[in-house]
This record gives C-alpha cells, structure tokens and sequence, in this order.
C-alpha cells in the first residue's frame, strides 16, 4: 500500500515538472497552446499537451510573438522564418540635383540706351515722343498760346516745353467793354438801335477798317486758334448778335466763315451753342441747314460781309 502511494505521487510530481517546463504559444484566434515540442516540419509542430496527447498546429495558426519564439530554436529557424513579419524598411529617397540653364545677364547700360536697343523700346520711345507733341498741342489750346511755337519747342525739348507752358499763366484778351474805339472814330446811330455805335464797330463789338476791302466793303475780322480760346464764352461775347433770328440793318449783311481742318462753313446764324460745340446755320444747295462744329475743330473764324 504504501509503494502505490509512494508511485501515485511521484507520477504527480513528474506532471507538475513537466507542465512547469512545458511553454504556452498564443495563437491567431487569440488562444494558446501549451506542451512540449515533439518535432518540426515544412507544415507545422507537433506539440505533446499536459494531457499527455499529441497535437499538430500549422504555422499559419501561430501568433507573431509565437514564432519568434519558437525562431530562437536553431531547428525550427529555418521553418519559421518565411512566416516572421518584418517591418518594412523606408526607402532611401535620393536627391538628384541637376544643373540649371540661367539666362545671361544683360550687360550694363543707361535707361536710354537699353530702350534704343531693342524694338520694343524703340516703339516705347516713338509713342512718347508722339504723346509728347500732342500734349504742347493740348497745351496751347488750353494756355491760348500759339500752337505751332509750343508743338515745335514740344519736339525740340519733349517734355520740358510742354511742362514749360503748362506752367505759364493764361494768355486773356482783355474784355469787350474795356476795348475803346479810336479818337478818330465818329459816331452814327443806327437805325432801331438803342445807342449810337462808332462808325467802324460792329454790334457784335469788334472792330473794322473804315477802309473798304472790296467793292466799299469794310475789312474782315480775322480770329486764329492760338490767340484767342474759342469755347461758348467766346462766341456769346464776340458774335452775340448772330444768336438773334432778325439782325439790325447794320449786320444783317454780315456772315461768319468758320474754318476747321476739313471744310469752310459760311454760316448766318448761331442757332444754339452747348459747352463743347456750336451749332450753325448755313446755305448749302439752295436751303438751309444746320451744322454742328466742335470747338476743338476750329482753326479760323472770319467776320466779314457776305458779297467780300
């Protein structure tokens, strides 16, 4: 009785022994297996339990950190390694710097120059130069100075002569009013007027040769561009008289030759006159009509008697 004892106890102490050495191996389902490894192969191993039976595991089935544990085995290294995942390693990014084409500097050279060099600024400076005379043109409008003088010194100085007359003061005639008839003027009145008027001056306020030009006609009255502004003040000081439908005996003879750079227009009447242009009465083709002309169009306007 007592050697059976004695052997039951010592079959325990042999399982507690090997169940003690024996090693757990985690699983993909999230298991383990625990039992001594009896052999390896291509396929799996082949584990003997605690309870004394054999089983075969595939080494897909084995967790990660399974493998590397059975990996440390030299035997089953060589089954294991194929199944072991590896970090990948990062890819060594090469920088491959390649040489550049750089553009040539240009070499060194005044504004002047480099403009004259190249056909662009050669047609950058033309244009300028072109709005440079244009401009004294503009000028001497506004300024009431000769046109011709201020374009020339716009092309011979461009820039400095128009920014020379732009700087001058206004050229203004003095008034109407302040314009007195000479000594040897003699006064007549004329019929229907309201005062007498100086033989030699017209209503319009302008003054005439007594000399006769043609056929005892008195001489016209000549207004360039350039010496006076011709605009809307002009025209209402000057030729009020033409504004009237019926004129006095001592102008109804008398006629306005307007001058522009395309036509002559020998006009009877003002019929109306806005900010920038005035409109005019003239006979063409045995009628009459009206025509507008702007004020930046007129070069000449003559008073003068229709049969001179």
């Amino acid at each position: 009785m007592r050697k059976l004892l004695w052997i039951l106890l010592s079959l325990e102490l042999c399982g507690w022994w090997t169940a003690a050495g024996a090693d757990t191996y985690g699983l993909t389902d999230g298991t383990g297996i625990t039992g001594d490894i009896v052999m390896f192969n291509d396929s799996g191993v082949t584990l003997r339990t605690l309870t004394d039976s054999y089983t075969n595991v595939v080494w897909p089935k084995f967790s990660q950190d399974a493998l590397k544990l059975l990996g440390k085995s030299p035997k089953a290294r060589t089954f294991v390694e194929p199944f072991i995942e590896t970090p990948p390693k990062p890819k060594a990014v090469g920088i491959e710097v390649h040489d550049v084409a750089r553009l040539e500097l240009p070499p060194r050279q005044s504004l002047f120059a480099a403009l004259v060099s190249s056909s662009v600024g050669f047609v950058i400076l033309l244009v300028i130069y072109a709005a440079n005379i244009y401009a004294g043109y503009e000028i001497a409008i506004v300024r009431s100075r000769p046109i011709g003088l201020v374009m020339g010194l716009a092309a011979v100085l461009p820039i400095l002569g128009p920014v020379l007359f732009l700087s001058l003061p206004k050229h203004r005639e003095p008034p109407p009013d302040k314009i007195q008839p000479p000594a040897e003027a003699q006064s007549f009145t004329v019929p229907g007027a309201a005062a007498p008027v100086a033989e030699g001056v017209t209503a319009a306020g302008l003054h005439a040769s007594p000399a006769a030009a043609k056929g005892g006609h008195p001489e016209a009255q000549v207004f360039q561009r350039g010496q006076y502004m011709f605009n809307r003040r002009f025209f209402e000081t000057k030729f009020s008289a033409f504004f009237s439908v019926v004129r006095r005996p001592a102008e109804k003879d008398l006629v306005l030759v307007v001058k522009t750079g395309r036509a002559q227009l020998v006009a009877q009447r003002i019929t109306r006159i806005a900010a920038n242009e005035a409109h005019f009465e003239v006979v063409q083709g045995g009628g009459r009509q009206e025509v507008m002309v702007p004020f930046a169009d007129i070069q000449e306007i003559q008073l003068r008697h229709k049969d001179a």
